[in-house]
C-alpha cells in the first residue's frame, strides 16, 4: 500500500544560515525560523493525472534533484516510451528502475531524467529490464524522499542545491550499485565514463531534445559520482548496437553487454554504466554523492566538494530542509483546514522549483547556443517556461520573492547579450522555440511597473522592441510583418494558431505600450496601444467569437468554435478551442465588453463557457475568466463562487490534485494567488483583483530591501458557510471595487474582506 507521511520536528538555525537571513537573501523571518512549514507539503501532489511534478529530492530552484524512475519498463501504459511523457515519476505506476539526478518538474515535453542510481542484490545485472523492482512505503517530503524496494534494500534521497544525495540501507550479503547513463526520459544518446578510484566516477550525459526541437543543440550534463564505502570490484559495461551483415558475424559481442573490470580509462557509448560490487558481512548503509554542472567535470566536482563535502545525509538534509522552511515561510496562513494548508503550501513549494539554477557554484555557466563558459556574479537561472509563466507566476515572484525576480529578469537580459533575442521557452542555455507569442516582453515591463527595477530597463526596451518590430528572420515573432500590415496573423501564413498567436502578440504590445509610458516615450506608447486592440479584427459578430481569418479578409471556414479542445489541432488556436481563447484579451476587459454587446450579453456568453464544460482548467489561455464577473457590475459574488468550485473540483490533497501539467508552477501560482484572495488579472497592469481567501487570516512577509512594509496581513471574517458582503478594507479604509494596484496593495498593512 502507498502512502506519504509528514514528518515535523525543529532544526536549529546554523551560523550560515543566520548570515544568509542577516543578508536580507530570500528567507524566512526569524520569527517563522522554529516553524515546520514543510509539513504541509506533500510532494505527491502532481503525480497523477499528468500533473508531470514528482516526489523526489531537490532544494529550492535545484539544479540537481533526485527522483524515483518508474516509467521504464513494467506493466502499464504509462510509460516514457509508449506515450507522450514527461515526468520520470508516475504514481500509479509500480515498476521502478532508478533514482534520476537530473529532472524537471511540471513541465509539457520530456527531456532530463537522466544518471540514473540503483541499488540491487545478489549477482550483477546491468540490464534496467531485469534489475527493476516494485516498492512500497514511500514517503516524500521537501528535501526527503524514501522507498523500500522489493528487492531488500531501502533508499533515502536528498539534496543540496547542485548535489543529489542517496543513501542505501543493504541487507547483509551481495549486493551492488550501479550507475546507469544509457536510460534517461528521452532517447538522446552518447556518454562518457572514467573511474578515478574505486570510490570515484565522473563523466557525462547528453540531453537536449525537449519536444524533440532544436536536436542539433543537444549537450553534455558533467557529473561526478562518490560512493562511502570501497568496493570489493568495480567497473564499467557497456553495449554496443546490434549489427548485421557480414563484418557483424566477426563481432562476438555483437549486441551483448561488455564488461570492463577495474578500468580507469574513458568508455565512450550510448548504452555505457559504472557498477560497485559489495559482498556485505552486515547491513550496511552505503551513501552515493553526485554533484551536478552544466560547464565542465572540474565545477562538478567542485560542486560536490564546497556543497557536501564530507556532510552526512542528515546534514545535508537538515540544511535543505531548513531552507524550504525560508522559502515557504514567506507566506503563513491560518484556518483549520489542514487539507487546505496542504494543498496551498504544496502549490508554493511547487513554485520554487523552476525557474532553476544554472550556475555552478563558483558562479560560471554555458552561454546560450555557444556554451562557451561565462561568469556570473549572482544567479543565472533557467527553465523559463514564459508562454505559462507570464499570466501569474511572475507577478507572485514580484510579491513573494522580488530578489528571484530580479535575478530571473537579469538572466533573461544576459540571454539577450548572448543570443540577440530574448527568450521564449530557454532550458539550459538552449531555446526550445516552443509555443508562441513574445511573452518576455510581458514579463519584463510587469517586473519593472510593478517597482523592481534593479535591472537595465533601456536594454530591455531596446530588446522588447527588436522583437515587436523587426520583420524579416524574427525568430520571436514569425509573421510579425503580416500582423503589422494587417492587424492579425492570418489563416494563409501557415503559422501555427494564427488567432492565438495573434492575441499573444496583442499582450505582448500592450506590455510595450505601458512600459513605454512609464519610460516617457508617449508617440511608441500611442502606437502600440493601437496595435494591442488588433484582436478585434477577428471577432466576427456573426459567430460571436475570435476566428481564423484569412489575408485577403475573408472568414476561414468551416468554422468550429468548439474545435480543438483537449490539444487536438485546430485550425485557428494553440492548445485550445475558440471558446477558451475568446475572452483571452486581459489589456481590454471593458473594450471586450462591448464589442460583445454589454454586460449581459457578455455574462451571458461568460456563463455559456462555463455551463457547456468550454473551461479547461488545466491549460493557461483561459485561466483568469473566473475573475472576469468582477468587471460586470454586481456579479463579483459568481467570481467567488466559480473559484470556491475550481478549488474543490480541481485542487485536491491527492496524487491527482493538479488539474493537469503544472508548467512550471503556473498552475500552483494561480492557487497561491486564490486561496490568498487576490488575482494578477492584466499581465504589466500592476495590480489585483479581489476575491474571497481561502483562510481566516494570510500573513505575506515583505522583503524589506524591495517593500516599504515588512507585512501584509489579509483578514477573512467571512465564514466559509456564510454569504460574503463582498466588501473589502485597505487600513480601515473601504473600497468601492475589486481591484487594487500593487503599490497600494504592498503599503496596506492590513486588508479586511467582509
Amino acid at each position: 500500500m502507498r502512502f506519504s507521511t509528514f514528518l515535523s520536528f525543529s532544526i536549529p538555525l546554523n551560523f550560515k544560515h543566520i548570515l544568509s537571513c542577516v543578508l536580507g537573501l530570500t528567507c524566512g523571518l526569524f520569527a517563522n525560523a522554529q516553524q515546520d512549514f514543510t509539513q504541509y507539503v506533500n510532494p505527491f501532489i502532481g503525480t497523477s493525472n499528468f500533473g508531470a511534478t514528482h516526489p523526489g529530492a531537490i532544494a529550492p530552484r535545484g539544479m540537481a534533484s533526485v527522483s524515483p524512475f518508474n516509467v521504464a519498463g513494467g506493466d502499464t501504459d504509462l510509460e516514457k516510451d509508449s506515450r507522450w511523457l514527461s515526468n520520470p515519476y508516475v504514481y500509479e505506476n509500480r515498476f521502478l528502475t532508478g533514482f534520476s539526478h537530473v529532472n524537471m518538474s511540471g513541465v509539457g515535453c520530456p527531456d532530463l531524467g537522466v544518471i540514473l542510481s540503483m541499488p540491487t542484490s545478489g549477482v550483477l545485472e546491468t540490464d534496467h529490464l531485469k534489475y527493476g523492482t516494485t516498492y512500497k512505503n514511500e514517503i516524500a517530503r521537501p528535501g526527503y524522499y524514501s522507498v523500500e524496494l522489493d528487492n531488500g534494500i531501502k533508499t533515502e534521497l536528498t539534496a543540496s542545491t547542485r548535489v543529489g544525495v542517496s543513501r542505501y540501507h543493504f541487507p547483509a550479503g551481495k549486493a551492488n550499485l550501479l550507475l546507469n547513463l544509457g536510460l534517461g526520459l528521452t532517447n538522446e544518446h552518447g556518454a562518457v565514463l572514467k573511474f578515478n578510484s574505486p570510490t570515484e566516477v565522473e563523466g557525462s550525459r547528453m540531453v537536449g531534445s525537449f519536444c524533440y526541437n532544436n536536436a542539433e543543440s543537444a549537450y553534455p550534463i558533467y557529473f561526478v559520482a562518490r560512493v562511502s564505502e570501497a568496493p570489493e570490484n568495480f567497473g564499467i559495461w557497456d553495449k554496443p548496437a546490434t549489427y548485421t551483415g557480414v563484418e557483424a558475424q566477426w563481432m562476438t559481442y555483437n549486441g551483448k553487454t561488455r564488461l570492463k573490470e577495474h578500468f580507469m580509462k574513458e568508455v565512450v557509448g550510448d548504452s555505457i554504466g559504472a557498477y560497485f560490487k559489495y559482498d556485505f558481512k552486515e547491513a550496511t548503509q552505503v551513501t552515493l554523492k553526485v554533484g551536478i554542472s552544466y560547464v565542465s567535470i572540474a565545477n562538478a566536482r567542485e560542486n560536490l566538494d564546497n556543497e557536501v563535502g564530507g556532510s552526512d545525509f542528515d546534514a545535508v538534509y537538515a540544511e535543505t530542509k531548513n531552507a524550504w522552511n525560508d522559502k515557504l515561510g514567506v507566506v503563513e496562513v491560518t484556518g483549520d483546514d489542514r487539507d487546505d494548508k496542504t494543498i496551498f503550501y504544496t502549490a508554493l513549494y511547487h513554485t520554487q522549483i523552476a525557474p532553476s539554477i544554472l550556475n555552478d557554484a563558483n558562479g560560471e555557466y554555458p552561454e546560450m547556443n555557444t556554451r562557451k563558459t561565462k561568469h556570473t556574479n549572482g544567479t543565472r537561472y533557467t527553465v523559463f517556461s514564459l508562454w505559462d509563466t507570464y499570466r501569474n507566476y511572475h507577478q507572485l515572484m514580484s510579491l513573494l520573492y522580488p530578489q528571484e525576480q530580479l535575478d530571473m529578469v537579469n538572466s533573461m537580459l544576459a540571454i539577450y547579450d548572448e543570443n540577440g533575442w530574448l527568450p521564449k521557452w530557454e532550458l539550459n542555455a538552449t531555446e526550445t522555440f516552443t509555443m508562441v507569442g513574445d511573452p518576455a516582453a510581458v514579463v519584463l515591463a510587469d517586473t519593472y511597473l510593478r517597482g523592481i527595477t534593479g535591472f537595465d530597463v533601456q536594454k530591455a526596451y531596446k530588446a522588447m522592441l527588436k522583437s515587436a518590430d523587426t520583420r524579416e528572420a524574427n525568430p520571436v515573432r514569425p509573421g510579425i510583418g503580416e500582423y503589422i500590415d494587417l492587424g492579425y496573423v492570418s489563416y494563409d501564413s501557415h503559422i501555427k494558431g494564427p488567432v492565438s498567436t495573434t492575441q499573444e502578440y496583442n499582450i505582448a504590445d500592450y506590455a510595450i505600450a505601458r512600459l513605454a509610458e512609464a519610460l516617457g516615450d508617449k508617440k511608441t506608447a500611442k502606437r502600440f496601444d493601437q496595435r494591442a486592440l488588433s484582436y478585434k479584427k477577428l471577432y466576427n459578430k456573426k459567430s460571436g467569437f475570435l476566428q481564423p481569418r484569412m489575408a485577403d479578409g475573408s472568414w476561414y471556414a468551416p468554422f468550429d468554435p468548439s474545435a480543438g479542445a483537449n490539444f487536438t489541432e485546430n485550425p485557428g488556436f494553440i492548445e485550445g478551442n475558440a471558446w477558451q481563447y475568446l475572452f483571452m484579451q486581459p489589456q481590454d476587459i471593458e473594450g471586450m465588453i462591448q464589442l460583445m454587446g454589454g454586460n449581459r450579453k457578455f455574462e451571458a456568453k461568460l456563463d455559456a463557457l462555463f455551463e457547456q464544460g468550454q473551461f479547461d482548467m488545466a491549460n493557461e489561455p483561459d485561466i483568469a475568466y473566473p475573475f472576469l464577473y468582477n468587471y460586470l457590475p454586481g456579479k463579483a459574488y459568481k467570481t467567488r463562487k466559480k473559484v470556491d468550485e475550481l478549488i474543490a473540483a480541481y485542487f485536491t490533497n491527492k496524487p491527482a490534485g493538479l488539474p493537469g501539467n503544472d508548467d512550471t508552477g503556473t498552475m500552483s501560482a494561480w492557487l497561491v494567488y486564490a486561496m490568498m484572495g487576490f488575482y494578477p488579472m492584466t499581465p504589466a497592469d500592476p495590480g489585483y483583483t479581489l476575491t474571497q481567501p481561502r483562510f481566516e487570516e494570510v500573513i505575506i512577509h515583505l522583503d524589506p530591501q524591495f517593500y516599504e512594509r515588512d507585512e501584509l496581513v489579509i483578514k477573512n471574517e467571512r465564514s466559509r458557510e456564510s454569504e460574503a458582503s463582498g466588501k473589502f478594507s485597505l487600513d480601515g479604509r473601504s473600497l468601492s471595487n475589486t481591484y487594487v494596484d500593487h503599490k497600494t496593495w504592498v503599503e496596506a498593512g492590513e486588508v479586511i474582506y467582509k
